[in-house]
């Protein structure tokens, strides 16, 4: 599938997807800004109707509205906040007033929740192989800090706001005439790799028997261990552990949800290493760039790849 909406025919030539006709509606979760927002932007050119969310609502709007200005009038806005049940209630019902099912669902809203010293950061002038390798992690113990109170708004949002918004998308997805397409933003920082617990890695890693029980326990266990500052002991990630698990329990959750709905395309992607407020624009790439694996996985056919973690456009290893 290509992201300007072609697909190759038996032929070999390219065959236009009306996509008018296969795409009811497309959420995309936090898309104010960022990568988010250049989402909803490359979706839309194509004919897409996107519904844009995001919790703060005059920015939300203003976002809705720079699309229309573009001439994008297939993009509305509504009000979500990922950690508000109502919220997300309002915009399920939104969705089946308007649209009567969901055929794209992105879970992009996303957060860090660290408390950081921004100028040290900065004055630390690292490269962006020593942050994306990890090396970085003692360098910037100093300069960021993680908290039980902090690691709790990180998981909240990351990973159970993801699933309460799925949650209660699915009635609305399993309605999509094609399948729908769940794509689950997720980060470089949630690869098992990163990991340095071999039973961790061998829980968060098991196809055949995870669970949302597993799962959940995984992240109290985390939270115990933060509040014990035991994290290095008891073999979590060095760097921003909090957001690291939380990414790395909702790529086991993508996996999850794959097993359990195999008529849909369930995948988790890391965009790349994008200058955005959420790395504190340390990062290399544009948002443009960085939107093209979300939009792709947004796209993906009926008998496409699920249950996957793509790093940008290529399927990597979990």
């Amino acid at each position: 599938m290509e992201i300007n909406g072609n697909k190759k025919s038996e032929s070999g030539e390219n065959e236009l997807i009306d996509i008018h006709h296969v795409v009811a509606a497309d959420v995309i979760t936090g898309a104010n800004k960022g990568i988010g927002l250049e989402t909803a932007r490359q979706l839309a050119m194509i004919g897409v109707t996107v519904v844009l969310t995001a919790r703060d609502e005059k920015r939300g709007v203003e976002a809705a509205a720079s699309l229309q200005e573009m001439g994008l009038c297939n993009v509305v806005f509504h009000q979500l906040d990922v950690l508000d049940p109502h919220s997300i209630a309002s915009l399920a019902k939104f969705i089946e007033g308007h649209f009567g099912r969901l055929d794209i669902l992105i879970n992009n809203a996303g957060t860090l929740e660290v408390r950081v010293d921004e100028d040290a950061l900065r004055d630390l002038k690292m490269d962006p192989a020593t942050w994306l390798s990890g090396k970085a992690a003692n360098l910037v113990k100093g300069v960021i800090r993680t908290t039980k109170e902090k690691a709790k708004e990180c998981l909240n949002t990351n990973y159970h706001g993801c699933k309460r918004v799925t949650e209660a998308l699915l009635p609305l997805l399993k309605l999509s005439t094609s399948g729908a397409n769940i794509v689950n933003i997720s980060s470089l920082r949630g690869e098992l790799r990163h990991i340095p617990s071999e039973q961790i890695r061998k829980v968060l890693g098991g196809i055949d028997t995870l669970d949302e029980e597993k799962i959940d326990g995984m992240l109290e266990r985390f939270l115990k261990d933060v509040e014990q500052g035991a994290l290095e002991a008891n073999g979590w990630p060095n760097m921003l552990p909090a957001y690291s698990i939380s990414k790395a329990t909702l790529n086991a959750y993508t996996r999850f949800l794959a097993n359990k709905y195999p008529n849909m395309r369930i995948n988790c992607v890391h965009p790349g290493y994008v200058r955005t407020d959420l790395n504190w624009n340390t990062g290399t790439m544009t948002v443009e760039e960085g939107a093209k694996g979300p939009v792709m996985l947004a796209l993906l056919p009926e008998g496409g790849p699920t249950g996957c973690y793509f790093d940008q456009i290529e399927k990597a290893e979990f």
